[in-house]
C-alpha cells in the first residue's frame, strides 16, 4: 500500500531551501531524443521528484518545461515553453490560436488568469441558427470561420509572465522554434487522430501540412517541420502578444475567418487588437477528507468546472460515500450510484446558471451560493435508492430565475499542464482550441479555435426564456475546464495541482482524481488509472471494458440508463508527499494519452 501523498506535512522543506542558486538564471534549450507517444492505453509508472516537476500531455512539451525549470525558471516560465511546444506537437488540442485558464499559487495566495476566447463584436445570438431559425448541426457550426473566437492564450500568458516570470520572455519560445524548424516526429496519437479526422483535409493549408500527396496522414515517426509557425513564434518572442493580435498575423487570421468559402465568420482586426485577459478571484472552497482540512481552488465562471466539481464533492460529503471503499481496486456500484446522482444535480445547476460573469449575474449575488454547504446538504437529500435519471436545477439562496436551462450540446478538446517550481510556486493550466483540430482552419502554421460552439446554439427556449450561455458580442463562452490546486487549509501550502482535457467530462475526470487522492488515499498515478465514470444529467457513463458486469447491472437495477463508452481523459497531477523520510512531489500522467512527468 502506498503512503498517502498528504502525510507528515510538518516535515516538508521550505521553499527557500528549494530556491534556485542563481538569481539571474539563463536558459539554453537542447533538443531531446524524441520518443514516440502511444495511442490507446499504456501503463505509466508514476514519478517522484524533490525540487520541481512538470506534467504535460506530450513528452517534448514536458521536456521543454523541465529544461526551463532546470535553468531556474518559474512555473509560469515553464508553462509558456510547454504551451508553445504543444502548439506544434499536439495541434489538435491547444495552441496560440486558442484560449486557456491558469491558476497560480504563491505563498498561499491563489490567482486566476482568464485567457478565454471572446465572441466577435459583430456576433449575435443567432450566430448558430440557419435561415429558418433552426440550430445548425454541430459540425456545420464548427468547421469554417463562423466558430472562431478571439484567441486569448498568448496575451494571458504575457500577463502572467509580467507578474511571475524569472527568465526572459523571448527565451521561452526557443524550444518550440527549434523543434518547428528542425522537425518533430509524428506521434502515434497524432497519426491516429489524423487518420480518423473527417474535416481537416478540406482546408488546403492544413491538408498540405498534415497529409502526404496521396491524402494519407503522415506515418508515425515522420519528421514534420513547421517553419511558418517558427516564424510566428519568433515574432511573438520579440514583439510580445502584439505580433499575434496586430499586424500581418492578425490580418491572416481575419482573412481566413471572413473569407471562408462556405462558412465565414465575423472576426475583425479590432476584435483581435482589443482583446484583454482577465485576472479573476479564484473560487476556493473548504473540503474535509480523512480527518484533514483542505482548500480546493479552481477557476470561477466563465468556467463551470470548479463549481460543478465543488458541488459534486460537497454533495457526496452529505452522503455515506466516504464510508464506501474501493472494491478490488474499483469504485463500487453503491458509490457510483451516489456519485452519478450528485453529478446530475450539479449539471442541472450548470445548465441553468453558469455563464460569463460580465453578462450573467450569479444566483443570490455570488457564485459561492452554488457551493454553499447548506444548499448542497439540501440537494443531497434528493438522492434516494433509485436513480432520478434527470435532475432539476435547484434554487440556491432562494433564487428565482427567468433563465432557461441550456440544452445538452457536444463539448470537446483541450490539454492540461501541472507545474511546481523550485521557488515554491505551483500552477495548473488547462488550455484548448475546443474540438479536435478546432475550426479546421490553419493559418501560418497553427490552427484556429472553434470556441464559439461552446455557446448555446439556441438563444432561448420554446417559451422565449433566455439561456444564460447564449451568444453575445464580446462574451466568453462557458467552459468545463477545471484546473485545480489543493492547499492545506491551515498552512496554505500547495498539496496538489491537477486537471484534464475532455470537454464536459473534464469535470468528472478532475473530481475522480481529487476523490481518489483525498478520500481513498491513492497516489496520483493510481487515482488517474482508475476507470472513468460520470453523468451529464442523463445516462450513467462508464469507461468501456473497465467495470465488472455485476457493477453495471446493479446500477441498472437502481433505474439508471448505463452507457459504456470510450472516455479518453488526459489527466496530469502532482501531489506533495514523502518518500524515505524526504519531501517529494509525486506525479502522474494519464495512460490514455502520451503525457509524462519530469523533474529533479
Amino acid at each position: 500500500m502506498h503512503r498517502s501523498p498528504f502525510r507528515h506535512l510538518g516535515l516538508l522543506a521550505t521553499a527557500a531551501l528549494l530556491a534556485a542558486c542563481s538569481s539571474t538564471p539563463r536558459f539554453s534549450y537542447t533538443v531531446p531524443s524524441q520518443p514516440e507517444g502511444a495511442s490507446g492505453y499504456t501503463e505509466k509508472p508514476g514519478w517522484a521528484t524533490t525540487q520541481f516537476a512538470v506534467a504535460a500531455a506530450n513528452p517534448l512539451a514536458t521536456d521543454a518545461g523541465y529544461q526551463v525549470l532546470k535553468a531556474g525558471g518559474s512555473a509560469v516560465d515553464a508553462a509558456i515553453a510547454v504551451q508553445m511546444v504543444l502548439t506544434l506537437v499536439e495541434p489538435q488540442s491547444s495552441g496560440i490560436g486558442g484560449g486557456a485558464f491558469l491558476l497560480h499559487a504563491r505563498g498561499g495566495q491563489v490567482e486566476a488568469y482568464d485567457g478565454r476566447e471572446t465572441a466577435p463584436a459583430a456576433a449575435d445570438e443567432k450566430l448558430f441558427l440557419d435561415a429558418s431559425g433552426k440550430p445548425l448541426a454541430f459540425h456545420d457550426g464548427v468547421v469554417g470561420g463562423r466558430s472562431v473566437g478571439v484567441p486569448g492564450t498568448v496575451r494571458m500568458l504575457e500577463m502572467a509572465h509580467r507578474q511571475h516570470g524569472r527568465l526572459p520572455w523571448a527565451a521561452l519560445f526557443q524550444p518550440a522554434i527549434q523543434l518547428a524548424e528542425g522537425g518533430f516526429k509524428v506521434s502515434a496519437r497524432l497519426h491516429t487522430l489524423l487518420a480518423n479526422e473527417k474535416f481537416l483535409a478540406k482546408d488546403p493549408v492544413a491538408a498540405a501540412y498534415f497529409y502526404d500527396a496521396a491524402g494519407k496522414p503522415w506515418p508515425v515517426g515522420h519528421l514534420l517541420k513547421n517553419p511558418e509557425l517558427a516564424d510566428v513564434l519568433r515574432q511573438i518572442a520579440t514583439e510580445g502578444s502584439r505580433a499575434l493580435h496586430e499586424g500581418p498575423v492578425a490580418e491572416a487570421i481575419v482573412d481566413k475567418v471572413r473569407q471562408h468559402p462556405t462558412n465565414p465568420g465575423r472576426l475583425s482586426l479590432a476584435d483581435l487588437a482589443s482583446y484583454q485577459p482577465r485576472k479573476r478571484e479564484a473560487l476556493c472552497t473548504d473540503y474535509r477528507a480523512r480527518a484533514q482540512d483542505y482548500r480546493l481552488c479552481g477557476f470561477p465562471p466563465p468556467s463551470s468546472g470548479a463549481i460543478a466539481v465543488g458541488q459534486i464533492l460537497g454533495i457526496l460529503n452529505h452522503t455515506n460515500a466516504a464510508s464506501l471503499p474501493l472494491q478490488d481496486g474499483l469504485p463500487s456500484a453503491e458509490w457510483l450510484h451516489l456519485y452519478t446522482e450528485a453529478a446530475r444535480l450539479a449539471f442541472a445547476d450548470r445548465a441553468l446558471y453558469v455563464a460569463d460573469p460580465d453578462f450573467v449575474q450569479p444566483p443570490g449575488g455570488s457564485w459561492m451560493s452554488l457551493i454553499d454547504p447548506g444548499y448542497l446538504a439540501s440537494r443531497a437529500q434528493l438522492i434516494g435508492a433509485q436513480s432520478m435519471k434527470t435532475a432539476q436545477p435547484g434554487n440556491p439562496a432562494g433564487t428565482r430565475t427567468s433563465l432557461a436551462p441550456m440544452p445538452d450540446q457536444p463539448e470537446y478538446g483541450t490539454s492540461h499542464i501541472s507545474i511546481v517550481d523550485a521557488q515554491g510556486n505551483a500552477l495548473a493550466m488547462t488550455t484548448t482550441i475546443e474540438d479536435a483540430f478546432g475550426a479546421r482552419q490553419m493559418v501560418k502554421g497553427f490552427l484556429l479555435n472553434n470556441e464559439l460552439t461552446d455557446f448555446s446554439f439556441v438563444p432561448a427556449d420554446a417559451q422565449g426564456a433566455s439561456i444564460a450561455n447564449r451568444v453575445q458580442p464580446g462574451k466568453r463562452p462557458r467552459s468545463s475546464m477545471a484546473p485545480t490546486l489543493v492547499l492545506d487549509k491551515a498552512s496554505g501550502q500547495v498539496l496538489m495541482s491537477g486537471g484534464s482535457p475532455g470537454g464536459a467530462l473534464i469535470i468528472h475526470y478532475t473530481a475522480k482524481v481529487l476523490y481518489g487522492t483525498l478520500q481513498w488515499g491513492l497516489m496520483p498515478q493510481q487515482a488517474i488509472n482508475l476507470p472513468n465514470f460520470g453523468s451529464l444529467n442523463g445516462p450513467s457513463l462508464l469507461e468501456e471494458k473497465r467495470f465488472p458486469p455485476a457493477t453495471v447491472e446493479q446500477l441498472r437495477t437502481r433505474g439508471a440508463e448505463v452507457r459504456e463508452m470510450n472516455m479518453t481523459s488526459g489527466l496530469q497531477a502532482l501531489t506533495r508527499g514523502q518518500a524515505h523520510g524526504q519531501p517529494v512531489w509525486f506525479g502522474g500522467a494519464d495512460p490514455r494519452r502520451e503525457g509524462v512527468v519530469m523533474g529533479d
